[in-house]
């Protein structure tokens, strides 16, 4: 049973405002198949690290809604893959934020996220379909490929950047992966589910072979943010308000 304080709750409701509204003025229209480009991320990985998992899925739960009513005005679009998504990664961070890793577990998983999204750099090419130009999106087939290609290598350097630098961030740095690969996967299967249910424009299910580059935008266009905005928001925030720091508060690692 979820037991939440009223202090819990107060910055539950901050944290879905400030979502909702950074949300709504950072995402650009820019979109692949229904799935926003979305730095706002960065205000419930920073709620959830600060004030504990329940903070932050339930503030990302709430702001994402908010804002999906504005951008698009489906609530039951984003009740059934937005809310869950976002719910479940900051949850998640919030988690993995109060453990421990050692520096080995740390490269390592951001190793693993590098190489995937590596590979990640052909998918594209090898799995859109050939007629990809005849679905709607906001550019043409090439601007969005191009587009693809260079945030996945942006994530990479973001990951290796972050691994480097902040190494006594590691239970944020690992769970922030960790999160936004799980969420990426549930939100991507959830619009292939749905599409033809909210997404009118196709008529019929978004194919099958569309899920793995749904995820790898997904994860590629929020974690960079995640990573590099996360610990330096989060040491300030600290800095400034002094009780936000917890016992299980990251620590530095040998």
């Amino acid at each position: 049973m979820v037991h939440l304080r009223t202090q819990d709750v107060a910055v539950i409701g901050i944290c879905a405002a400030v979502y909702a509204v950074i949300g709504r003025l950072t995402d650009l229209g820019l979109t692949f198949l229904g799935v926003a480009f979305y730095p706002a991320v960065i205000v419930p990985a920073v709620f959830a690290a600060l004030f504990g998992p329940w903070v932050g899925g339930f503030g990302a739960g709430i702001g994402i809604f908010i804002r999906d009513v504005l951008f698009h005005g489906n609530a039951a679009l984003s009740l059934v893959a937005g809310v869950p998504a976002n719910f479940l990664v900051f949850f998640l961070i919030g988690y993995f934020a109060t453990k421990e890793f050692t520096p080995r577990k740390t490269m390592a998983s951001l190793l693993v996220a590098a190489v995937v999204l590596c590979i990640s750099l052909v998918i594209p090419v090898a799995l859109l379909p050939a007629d990809f130009a005849s679905y709607p999106t906001n550019f043409s087939s090439l601007i969005v490929l191009g587009a693809f290609v260079a945030t996945v290598i942006v994530c990479i350097a973001a990951i290796a950047a972050v691994g480097l630098k902040w190494r006594q961030w590691s239970s944020y740095v690992v769970g922030s992966v960790v999160a936004q690969a799980i969420g990426a996967a549930l939100l991507s299967v959830t619009v292939w589910g749905v599409s033809p249910l909210f997404l009118s424009y196709f008529g019929k299910p978004i194919p099958v072979e569309w899920i793995l580059p749904i995820f790898v935008w997904t994860f590629a266009t929020e974690i960079p943010f995640v990573l590099v905005l996360g610990p330096p928001i989060i040491r300030a925030s600290q800095r400034a308000f002094p009780t936000l720091r917890k016992k299980t508060e990251p620590k530095a690692t040998q």
